[in-house]
């Protein structure tokens, strides 16, 4: 087995559990190592800090797995971390009669780094992030299949990953029932039925269910814009929660289509208007017109790596200043970041700084995270990737 010796000065963070071993930390590689073999991490004095597997094309050249040089990073380790994982989902209540979509492996906060898992209803979508877990991909699937009896696995894993670890993603459903094209579920009992074409993360947003739910709570009475609406999980919300108006707007006319079947099949497309425009056009249009009581902003990841943070910052505050002004005085302003690069601090500032641009004072008060069924190691802050603040919007 190779080794990889970390430098000095890099070694605590691992020590204390972070997973990820960067690939300035280290100092040297002894041994032959194949891109996705396991090797053994150890100080610069030669102690062991534990485990993982190799992917030498990446920023990020191992992946912690073990935190000794006993256990291996085998078929019985998989096959234990996935029970586990079930197991703290259905601590957590799920799947439910009311909700049956939920992350079901959240790569390092279920101590399977690489690997995500998302079950809607009885299809699971798998997401492969490492050269890794793509070596032991059929003795995952196999694992998955045993233990949930799933109808159909769909692999949705991202090309861009891919392409950094050098192998091929996987196309469509890899396991079971060809004929599945669609994810069917229910969350909250709102009932969805999402196309694969549409091409969303895993196909839906299941981290943001606690902020739908919250919104559901907030918009009673209220005039309520959702931008970025994707299939209208938070219009629907919004809606069945007694809103006076939701305006619902995104840019992909299919997504918008599959939003109409939904609020369709939940009794909600009388009192949800949708419509295919830019987002910040139409936050332009309702600061003229004196805007709306509520207004949720929650766009797709604007910095999908570090080096495009100062990019996305700016474009954070301008969405920001959009949706401020599209906030009438004593309304509230929903805005969100998927972005790890873009955490809670940043998205604060972005929001002072966008709202002073407009005039106005925003007063925070409350923040929402990603859903418990996406844990995070203590030592691991990057793994709290979502970040939403509820503003009170009012005059300078």
């Amino acid at each position: 087995m190779a080794v990889v010796t970390l430098k000095p000065g890099h070694v605590q963070p691992v020590w204390a559990g972070h997973p990820w071993v960067y690939a300035q930390a280290v100092a040297r590689v002894a041994g032959a190592a194949m891109p996705g073999d396991e090797v053994e991490v150890v100080d610069a004095r030669g102690n062991v800090l534990g485990r993982g597997l190799y992917s030498p094309t990446s920023a990020i050249p191992v992946r912690m797995y073990t935190r000794d040089r006993e256990t291996r990073i085998d078929g019985a380790l998989f096959e234990a971390r996935i029970d586990a994982a079930v197991a703290r989902r259905a601590a957590l209540g799920f799947p439910s009669p009311d909700t049956d979509a939920y992350r079901l492996i959240h790569a390092e906060g279920d101590d399977l780094p690489g690997l995500i898992v998302d079950r809607y209803g009885n299809v699971l979508v798998v997401q492969t992030a490492t050269i890794g877990i793509k070596r032991r991909e059929q003795l995952l699937l196999d694992a998955l299949v045993a233990k949930l009896r799933p109808r159909a696995i769909l692999d949705r894993t991202s090309e861009r990953a891919a392409k950094v670890e050098g192998f091929e993603p996987g196309r469509g459903v890899v396991w079971g029932d060809q004929t599945v094209t669609e994810l069917g579920f229910v969350e909250r009992g709102l009932r969805f039925a999402i196309p694969f074409e549409l091409g969303q993360k895993t196909g839906f947003y299941v981290d943001q269910r606690p902020l739908r739910e919250r919104v559901e709570a907030l918009a009673k009475g209220r005039n309520v814009l959702d931008t970025f609406t994707y299939v209208g999980a938070i219009a629907m919300a919004a809606a069945r929660g007694g809103a006076q108006s939701v305006h619902a707007v995104d840019a992909s006319a299919l997504a918008l289509e599959v939003a109409a079947e939904c609020a369709r099949a939940n009794g909600l497309s009388g009192r949800i208007e949708l419509e295919c425009a830019d987002a910040h056009d139409v936050l332009a249009a309702a600061g003229r017109k004196g805007g709306y009581d509520l207004v949720v902003c929650d766009p797709p990841k604007l910095a999908p790596t570090r080096a495009a943070k100062k990019r996305a910052l700016e474009s954070m505050r301008r969405l920001a200043a959009a949706g401020a002004r599209a906030t009438r005085p004593g309304g509230l302003l929903v805005l969100c970041s998927c972005s790890a690069a873009i955490g809670l601090e940043e998205l604060t500032r972005a929001a002072a700084l966008g709202a002073r641009d407009v005039g106005v004072r925003p007063t925070v008060l409350e923040r929402w995270f990603q859903g418990a069924d996406h844990p995070v190691p203590a030592a691991f802050p990057e793994g709290l990737y979502l970040s939403s603040l509820i503003l009170e919007v009012q005059p300078v």
